[in-house]
């Protein structure tokens, strides 16, 4: 950490240069942030509520939904962005002394300005729709600090695989679309049949979406249990992925 404070000048130049690159050719640039997750829901909700006459037990189907979305559009985004950022960095490792994680680091500090961005067609969608919005969505913060560090901690533990073995990135995409379909995102968990319930239920990422969609949807703090289970996810995620990542690192640089 006390690597990571001595480069911070970097490292914000590293998120804004993500944010410039990621948006440079767009005609529309940041407010792809907020439509590409509305489109999106769009589609859902006109497939699930019209087409399939989905019943959806909690209330509000568009809240729901937009809310997993953008929680699941930061993870994988976050995570593919990390596996990439040293690659794309190749030229600053070769030549400069500086600390590897500082790249990972910037994708996901990225994504989490994306992340905030994206929540204000959110919010809008809470007030037009009349969704009552209570004190507990001042937690959003608290669980966007929870889901920056369990994705941080995945970005760290794949990045150096991402480096050693050039297939990497394109079979963490596919498994990410598997994990999408196994995590109440577009769906409740309570609707899934019991032989699957046990892999949605012990699914982590699962915890995680939750803590960030519950003051949302719920407009209650995650209960003090299911929050100390995805904080305990989160830390854990990021030891494994330090501990990885750091025993790779002097490697690193021959690779890319």
């Amino acid at each position: 950490m006390r690597q990571i404070l001595q480069y911070r000048d970097l490292v914000r130049a590293l998120v804004a240069r993500e944010l410039k690159v990621r948006y440079r050719r767009s005609a529309i640039g940041f407010l792809w942030t907020m439509l590409q997750p509305l489109m999106m829901m769009s589609v859902l909700a006109v497939v699930f509520s019209s087409i399939f006459r989905f019943s959806f037990p909690e209330g509000n189907y568009v809240v729901f939904v937009l809310a997993g979305l953008l929680f699941w559009n930061f993870f994988s985004q976050s995570i593919v962005a990390s596996m990439n950022s040293l690659r794309g960095n190749a030229a600053l490792l070769k030549k400069l002394p500086i600390p590897k994680e500082v790249f990972p680091l910037a994708a996901v500090l990225s994504g989490v300005v994306n992340l905030c961005l994206a929540l204000v067609p959110l919010l809008a969608i809470l007030v037009i729709s009349g969704h009552p919005i209570r004190p507990a969505i001042l937690f959003l913060p608290v669980s966007i600090l929870v889901a920056a560090a369990f994705t941080l901690g995945a970005g760290l533990l794949l990045s150096p695989l991402s480096v050693f073995f050039n297939d990497v990135v394109e079979l963490v995409g596919v498994l990410l679309g598997a994990l999408m379909y196994l995590t109440p995102v577009i769906y409740p968990k309570e609707i899934v049949p019991e032989p699957y319930y046990t892999w949605v239920r012990y699914n982590p990422v699962r915890s995680i979406l939750e803590v960030f969609r519950d003051p949302i949807l719920q407009g209650e703090v995650p209960p003090l249990t299911h929050l100390s289970v995805a904080v305990g996810i989160a830390v854990a995620m990021m030891a494994l992925g330090i501990v990885v990542f750091r025993k790779s690192s002097d490697r690193i640089p021959f690779y890319v």
